[in-house]
């Protein structure tokens, strides 16, 4: 049997290649109301995302970024302990050679995504659950519209393309806003999960349909003998894929994991079909760091990387200024707002950790995936089931091996 720790998009989509592929799998997870990130996040499959974020233009852009100054980065005080450690690998990592090095190793998985993600809702009879009209990034601004377009047309966006907005397409963006917009681009090649609360259902029916076993419980997992147990069940192999969680279980069993709590805050309303149309995809302020996401019958304003321990209490700033974001732009949506805060498992060098453990050979992992953990959950579903079979993976995984930072 397989024991796979964490239930979220990955572990799901893990779950359910290994059970296709003939194997017993047994998932424990203790997020009994889905409050993860895998269920908080905007809904974009963001495969035009193949530059990682660890780079030296992050860098140099990173005081116009901060909180206080009206961007989405913070670096709350009380978290200094994890923050500073974090910050000074991901200087290291966005040394122009090793971005470079990153977006090699992220090019075919991206490239793999949404192929992967079509498969994944064929399979499961849902297709209808994978949009795949493309997104909108728009801007305000004069200046940042002539700014945000070129640095997009500079960009690597990998399978995805990037065309200016048509008169149409900008008219009818601008009757959504208080104001004209300025600018705005719209990707061909991205696509959107039109339901995260639906995904979540139709992943946990199909796992237990398809005859895994579905544990809602910690798992306290160990190296007993040279080899990864799971506390409570027979399983001869372990796939660790917690998410954020997955740093205090790895490093129990001997790995240096340098991640930390990326955590990001959302407002979801009640929305009508006449005040924002369904087949509307994503659209990104980019000026003001939001996405904006239909989702079946709510509307959903993202925003923000907070730096921290996932423990703390989440801090109603960032969801206050969302608000106010919404009600500045003029969005056909108002209150209540139900508010959500959760934490992306974020390496420093924002590539994901997939691969083999050396400290017991039959312990496996997957996680890291950062803010990419939706948009590459079936391929890396795909990868891990392939190693745990004993077969090449598709795409090269030494770039992903978590002994990177040993």
């Amino acid at each position: 049997m397989i024991g796979i720790v964490g239930g979220g998009v990955v572990g799901l989509c893990a779950g359910l290649d290994l059970l296709e592929a003939g194997h017993s799998v047994a998932l424990i997870d203790d997020d009994v109301r889905g409050h993860a990130a895998s269920w908080g996040n905007a809904g974009h499959i963001a495969v035009e995302q193949v530059e990682p974020l660890a780079s030296m233009d992050m860098v140099r852009t990173l005081p116009s970024r901060l909180f206080m100054r009206g961007g989405p980065l913070a670096f709350p005080p009380g978290a200094m302990a994890q923050w500073v450690p974090f910050g000074l690998s991901l200087l290291a990592a966005a040394r122009p050679s090793r971005f470079r090095a990153g977006c090699e190793a992220m090019r075919p998985l991206m490239a793999e995504a949404l192929p992967a993600w079509a498969g994944r809702v064929e399979r499961i009879g849902v297709p209808e659950l994978l949009h795949t009209q493309g997104h909108f990034i728009l801007w305000h601004g004069d200046e940042a519209a002539r700014t945000g377009q070129a640095a997009w047309d500079a960009a690597e966006t990998g399978t995805a393309q990037v065309h200016p907005a048509t008169s149409d397409e900008i008219a009818r963006l601008s009757a959504l806003c208080r104001e004209p917009i300025a600018g705005a681009v719209r990707f061909s090649g991205t696509a959107q999960i039109s339901d995260l609360g639906d995904l979540r259902a139709v992943l946990r029916c199909a796992f237990v349909e398809g005859g895994g076993t579905l544990m809602e419980a910690k798992a306290e997992v160990a190296l007993i003998d040279g080899r990864a147990r799971i506390a409570g069940l027979d399983a001869d192999r372990v796939l660790v894929c917690a998410g954020v969680r997955s740093r205090a279980i790895m490093e129990g069993l001997g790995h240096v994991v340098p991640m930390i709590a990326e955590r990001g805050y959302h407002i979801r309303a009640q929305v009508r079909e006449s005040d924002w149309p369904a087949d509307l995809p994503p659209l990104v302020f980019e000026d003001r760091a939001m996405i904006v996401t239909r989702y079946r019958d709510t509307l959903q304003a993202a925003s923000f990387v907070e730096l921290g321990h996932p423990d703390t209490p989440a801090d109603p700033r960032k969801w206050e200024r969302l608000e106010r974001h919404v009600a500045q732009l003029g969005l056909p949506v108002s209150g209540p707002f139900t508010r959500w805060m959760g934490c992306r498992p974020t390496l420093p060098d924002y590539l994901p950790a997939i691969g083999r453990s050396t400290k017991a050979n039959n312990l496996f992992y997957a996680f890291g995936h950062q803010h990419l953990g939706l948009t590459l959950a079936p391929i890396t579903a795909r990868l891990v089931a392939a190693m745990i079979g004993g077969t090449p993976p598709v795409i090269p995984l030494a770039p992903f091996d978590i002994a990177r930072f040993a």
